[in-house]
């Protein structure tokens, strides 16, 4: 990393330790985590996360952790945890818990929805009325 024309000029980089990282992601930590932990912008490190060695670190510690969770939640499951062995018959197996409601008209036909009210039969005074109520329910003009 350079940082001027002259050798050596700019600011110093900083070491991010791999190994360190690698545990960081293993607990799942998001990218401004993991700058707070080694005091960098987020920038900093969605940089480096283009060098091979630490996008491998990160990767390799995001497994890591999902696999130790996998595990956990593999055992509660096998110890009769009813809540772990629904989420996993949920998530692996595609199971799902929801109820289709139908709702149909007269004879299982469709049901009939009138969308035009017929006002010829309001006299003149209860077509104010309707006017002065639509205009109170009227949501505010944004100005």
């Amino acid at each position: 990393m350079t940082g001027g024309k002259r050798p050596r000029a700019g600011r110093r980089a900083i070491r991010i330790d791999l190994s360190a990282l690698e545990n960081l992601c293993g607990l799942q930590c998001t990218d401004a985590e993991v700058a707070s932990f080694f005091k960098v912008s987020t920038r900093t490190i969605e940089r480096r996360k283009q060098q091979p060695a630490f996008a491998e670190a990160m990767e390799r510690g995001r497994a890591a952790g999902k696999l130790s969770l996998r595990r956990i939640l593999f055992g509660q499951a096998n110890k009769g945890n009813p809540a772990a062995a629904i989420f996993l018959a949920k998530n692996i197996l595609g199971y799902k818990d929801f109820v289709t409601s139908e709702l149909s008209g007269p004879n299982g036909g469709p049901i009939e929805i009138d969308q035009k009210p017929n006002f010829s039969k309001l006299s003149h005074e209860e077509m104010l009325q309707l006017r002065a109520i639509a205009q109170k329910a009227k949501p505010p003009s944004r100005d």
